[in-house]
């Protein structure tokens, strides 16, 4: 006897409901946030939990050296956000909790290290992602990630769509009998913020190539919608390239020594974004060296692309953490809030110290450094302290 389908019907249309509606808002949205007209800057730091304060505290740390000038005259203040932990989260059975949210909306940007993301097994409640959570809560639309590696001529920039694609709908789910069913979101407004975001940094940092990354050919309506969207963005930049690619033939060639030097900016979905990136990342070192940035229109959230490593602690190694991530964050979040010769100064003083003299390792263990000694040979390759 066949199951009924009212119920698993219902459930359908309550998430497209929500969606439309979610689409209407996103076609309402209006400008960004003038970093340079406030007159304090409020930065949230939010340790998470695992290894993230150990790491997350390094770069707190520098940017409050780089930064000492205007905190002293009040243009610029840290905030403590320590509620994020995984045990808070436990507690209060929710991604983020209420007054944790609260925190977080009274900065205007943040930066975060890695929180637990319970999986089965594991002695949590089943709660959503934090990371997710938080971009949806926030708008954090574009998910900005860059992998540098010199003496290889990579230079890529990846623009990850952050709040929508597989992620939109990820605990929404059903199981109907024997089939199992998840659903991927597009929307109008939500792919063509994210690819204009991906040509403007083109524009703005004098690249002439953005390639869209899609599995189109398959994945006919989302993924057709986003390369559609893409196409016609491109028209607006004459003096940049776009091409367009499928996923596997990227994640194949990224490893192609010929044809990688040949990507500059590119633009993704997010499921795509989330996996390419990590690919990406090991050509840096691994993902324990590589930071992105979060932003939306309101807020902007930068953080490390790994995890929290709840292993590491347990074995009290989290004090020799690769702190590398979350300072390559901070430098997207001067860069962000207009602080770019401070950012600068961070960019070339984290490549000398990671591609140029490599004076101090780091291993993860006490045959290495720790992500304080590392933090201060960072330090005390500034200039403009």
């Amino acid at each position: 006897m066949s199951q009924p389908l009212s119920a698993p019907a219902a459930h359908f249309t309550k998430i497209l409901e929500d969606q439309l509606a979610r689409a209407r808002r996103l076609a309402q949205d209006d400008g960004f946030t003038d970093y340079g007209a406030l007159d304090r800057l409020i930065v949230g730091v939010c340790g998470g939990d695992g290894i993230g304060p150990a790491i997350t505290a390094q770069s707190e740390r520098v940017l409050k050296l780089l930064l000492r000038g205007e905190i002293a005259a009040g243009k610029v203040e840290f905030r403590t956000i320590d509620s994020l932990t995984i045990e808070r989260r436990a507690a209060e059975n929710r991604a983020i909790p209420g007054e944790t949210l609260k925190e977080l909306k009274a900065c205007h940007v943040i930066l975060k290290g890695p929180t637990t993301t319970p999986r089965a097994g594991d002695p949590w409640p089943n709660i959503e992602s934090a990371n997710v959570a938080m971009r949806k809560e926030l708008d954090l639309f574009a998910n900005v990630r860059p992998v540098k590696v010199p003496d290889q001529g990579i230079d890529w920039v990846f623009f990850r769509e952050n709040t929508e694609g597989a992620y939109a709908a990820g605990s929404l789910g059903l199981e109907v009998g024997d089939v199992a069913v998840d659903f991927t979101i597009a929307t109008t407004a939500g792919c063509r913020r994210l690819i204009r975001a991906a040509f403007e940094h083109a524009k703005k940092t004098g690249r002439d190539r953005v390639s869209i990354v899609t599995k189109a050919n398959v994945i006919k309506t989302t993924d057709g919608k986003f390369l559609a969207i893409a196409k016609e963005i491109a028209k607006d930049y004459p003096g940049i390239t776009m091409d367009d690619w499928y996923v596997d033939i990227v994640a194949a060639k990224l490893v192609d020594p010929k044809r990688r030097r040949d990507f500059q900016v590119l633009a993704l979905p997010n499921l795509y974004g989330d996996i390419i990136t990590d690919e990406a990342a090991e050509f840096q070192g691994g993902v324990g060296t590589a930071g992105s940035a979060n932003i939306g229109a309101r807020y902007a959230m930068f953080e490390a692309i790994h995890g929290s490593a709840p292993r590491m602690v347990e074995e009290g190694r989290d004090i020799y953490a690769d702190p590398c991530s979350m300072l390559r964050a901070s430098v997207m979040l001067l860069e962000h809030i207009g602080r770019g010769a401070q950012a600068g100064d961070l960019e070339r003083a984290l490549d000398i110290c990671s591609f140029e003299e490599k004076r101090l390792q780091i291993t993860g263990r006490d045959t290495g450094c720790t992500c304080a000694e590392f933090a201060d040979y960072v330090c005390s390759k500034l200039t403009t302290v």
